[in-house]
């Protein structure tokens, strides 16, 4: 999930309030699953957060050839949750573990 959809789906607060309690909380739980709505991976964390994303399976798109870090993003298109319980097929939670070179944006 986004910070946004953390911040709607509990209807409380916007995305900059998740992000802060998530600094100031989130080691404590999986904080690399709460992203940002582009893709890409938190600056300074990009390592420990990209073995997390390939240890659970989550969908990547590749860096574009542009970008200067060539850090893969989230393809969020695919890895999004949209926050049922059910985990089922239009919940986001399926896919491949590699995404390709561009298989989608951030809507």
């Amino acid at each position: 999930m986004t910070y946004g959809d953390v911040a709607e789906w509990l209807e409380e607060g916007g995305p900059r309030q998740v992000g802060r309690v998530m600094a100031l909380y989130g080691a404590a739980v999986p904080w690399w699953r709460v992203v940002r709505a582009d893709g890409r991976l938190l600056p300074g964390s990009e390592v420990r957060a990209l073995g997390n994303y390939r240890d659970e399976g989550t969908p990547l798109r590749t860096a574009p050839h542009a970008a200067e870090d060539h850090i893969p993003r989230l393809d969020m298109r695919r890895a999004r949750w949209d926050g049922r319980q059910d985990g089922g097929p239009d919940s986001g939670a399926e896919g491949d573990a590699e995404g390709g070179a561009d298989a989608g944006t951030a809507p």
